[in-house]
């Protein structure tokens, strides 16, 4: 231990730490939905993408990256594997040649219809835990930390 570094500092990290929080209560809670999305071979990451991507007009990578607050290059490692299972789609903007477009295949929208019920099985579970610890500041707090 270090006279600099005490163990109290530890403790006040450990108690305080917003980021170590939210940090711990994400994967508590994303292992949740990986459990139930399991027989759908998706990941609770994989289905936030592939709901992102039922929309009237296919989106740009760059949006669902900003949309899911991921860097795009992270974002396009994400998308393969879903790409392989016939999924979605990556095709040229037909505006900006240079751009991508996300198309949600029907397979993925048929994965997505058929995993939903599960999704919002393990969501009022989660709603109704919540519920007893008064959520909805925590939620209003966590949505102001969301979007800049």
């Amino acid at each position: 231990m270090h006279p600099d570094l005490p163990l109290s500092t530890t403790h006040e990290v450990r108690d305080r730490c917003l980021c170590l929080h939210l940090q711990r209560a994400a994967r508590h809670v994303g292992r949740r939905f990986d459990e139930a999305l399991r027989p759908f071979q998706l990941t609770n990451g994989q289905f936030s993408l592939l709901m992102a991507l039922n929309r009237p007009v296919a989106p740009r990578l760059g949006e669902v990256a900003t949309l899911l607050v991921m860097d795009r290059t992270t974002l396009t490692a994400n998308l393969k594997p879903l790409v392989r299972r016939d999924l979605l789609t990556i095709e040229p903007d037909p505006a900006d040649r240079r751009s991508r477009r996300l198309l949600l295949s029907d397979a993925g929208r048929m994965l997505l219809i058929d995993a939903l019920p599960v999704w919002r099985t393990v969501h009022e579970a989660i709603d109704a835990e919540l519920a007893q610890v008064e959520s909805a500041p925590i939620l209003k707090q966590l949505l102001a930390l969301s979007f800049d």
